[in-house]
């Protein structure tokens, strides 16, 4: 769905993980502080590549709370590398939440978004962790929608069902995020509003339809699911930097 016209938008919700905060770079760099004990070290592209393949095949099972999800995907990750992890030894994950840290420029975002429009957060995340990471987030929130709260995990729409229902429809709602799979896509069926993004060639074209990228794309669509850059989190991964998306001067 295209940009909702500037004086319609009422509500701006985002991601929370790999748009605000880092969690790549949180996720390195605890898994190595723990592995340089047992004298472990390992390539961190192939690594989170692994991480995030197994994680989402966790997600997609019987729900559980994210901080489980982490236990249980660090586990068998770093089991398949050849570094052994008790599962009573996994919570080094959930606890390491605390010190993944925004994008540079994600507060000042959200606190431009904050002074026109109501704004949300919409993650698959427990509500103890968000809470956690709010730490780092100094903009106030009128909306919260966790993966515990749903009792589920995007790309399952219900997390946007309920936002939809918490702030009275779909009408003047605009969603920022960096996924396509776990966002973008199910937003695009529900046709809800978001900022145009930076594709080009036939990824670009498809996205426009409101189809997945082409099968030739498949490392784009892989970057755009979970690559994050620490400066561009918020701009150039959105395809618009969020004064341009939501509306703002310079």
């Amino acid at each position: 769905m295209a940009l909702p016209k500037l004086k319609d938008i009422k509500w701006v919700t985002t991601d929370c993980y790999g748009t605000l905060i880092d969690w790549e770079k949180g996720i390195v760099e605890a898994c190595k502080k723990e592995a340089v004990k047992d004298g472990f070290s390992f390539e961190e592209g192939p690594f989170l590549e692994r991480f995030f393949e197994v994680e989402a095949e966790i997600m997609a099972g019987s729900y559980e709370l994210y901080a489980e999800v982490l236990r249980r995907t660090i586990v068998k990750v770093a089991g398949e590398q050849g570094w052994e992890i008790e599962p009573s030894r996994a919570q080094f994950l959930p606890n390491s939440v605390a010190y993944w840290l925004p994008f540079r420029e994600a507060n000042a975002a959200m606190d431009r978004l904050g002074k026109k429009y109501e704004i949300g957060i919409i993650s698959n995340i427990d509500d103890k962790l968000l809470g956690i990471s709010r730490r780092h987030l100094r903009t106030e929130l009128d909306l919260v929608v966790t993966a515990q709260q749903v009792r589920s995990y995007k790309p399952d729409p219900v997390h946007f069902k309920e936002a939809a229902r918490r702030i009275g429809g779909k009408k003047g709602w605009l969603h920022i995020a960096s996924g396509y799979s776990t966002d973008i896509a199910p937003l695009l069926k529900m046709n809800v509003g978001q900022p145009p993004r930076r594709e080009t060639g036939r990824a670009q074209s498809a996205q426009r339809d409101g189809q997945k990228p082409p099968r030739s794309s498949k490392k784009t669509r892989r970057r755009l699911n979970r690559r994050r850059t620490s400066s561009t989190a918020f701009s150039s991964v959105h395809g618009a930097t969020p004064a341009a998306a939501a509306g703002f001067a310079p």
